[in-house]
């Protein structure tokens, strides 16, 4: 199933798709991923991009007292969006703990607040890849109700030893993972 969407990541950041001639302009084609969609972005440039979708749906445990979703929980939401997404790419959390010594920390964030979800909505929550050093990744992410966009985020994840809580490089097999997915045009940045 292949269905164009709109996307946050073009020239105005409201969530239309971009023109195709805007430099940096991008558009995306869904298709059905084991895990969730898998999104493939192309710019105009020709270069390729992904972005990993997953559905949310907010619960009364999402939202605080005035009904709409407390604002720490976006940051729950996007966890769970790249988790599900490195998941969908063959590695585990726990497995990558006990097979590689390794885990993953947030090393910071950024969100950008613009709407409120409340009880009930159905999001759709996306990430993808904007920079990866040898140590460390920076997703870009976004909470959607259809086209509207709620929030968005850029998130630095550090990959650290799962003993020593110290930085280490991404391991090859994930690291061949994401060059081989469609983000493989991504430039890798030194550590």
């Amino acid at each position: 199933m292949q269905k164009t969407v709109p996307t946050e990541f073009g020239p105005s950041g409201r969530g239309e798709r971009a023109a195709p001639c805007a430099p940096g302009a991008a558009t995306r084609t869904r298709a059905t991923h084991p895990g969730g969609p898998l999104e493939a972005a192309q710019t105009s440039e020709g270069h390729a991009r992904a972005s990993f979708v997953w559905p949310v749906r907010v619960y009364y445990e999402d939202t605080d007292g005035g009904g709409v979703v407390y604002y720490a929980n976006y940051l729950r939401f996007f966890e769970r969006c790249r988790t599900e997404w490195i998941r969908a790419l063959g590695f585990g959390q726990h497995e990558l703990a006990q097979r590689d010594r390794v885990q993953f920390v947030v090393a910071g964030a950024e969100l950008q607040f613009l709407r409120s979800a409340v009880l009930d909505d159905e999001l759709t929550i996306d990430a993808r890849v904007a920079e990866r050093g040898a140590s460390y990744i920076v997703f870009e992410q976004q909470a959607l109700r259809g086209s509207e966009l709620l929030c968005r985020a850029r998130v630095k994840v550090a990959c650290i030893g799962a003993h020593t809580r110290r930085p280490i490089r991404l391991p090859a097999a994930l690291a061949t993972a994401l060059a081989g997915s469609p983000q493989a045009a991504v430039a890798d940045s030194a550590p």
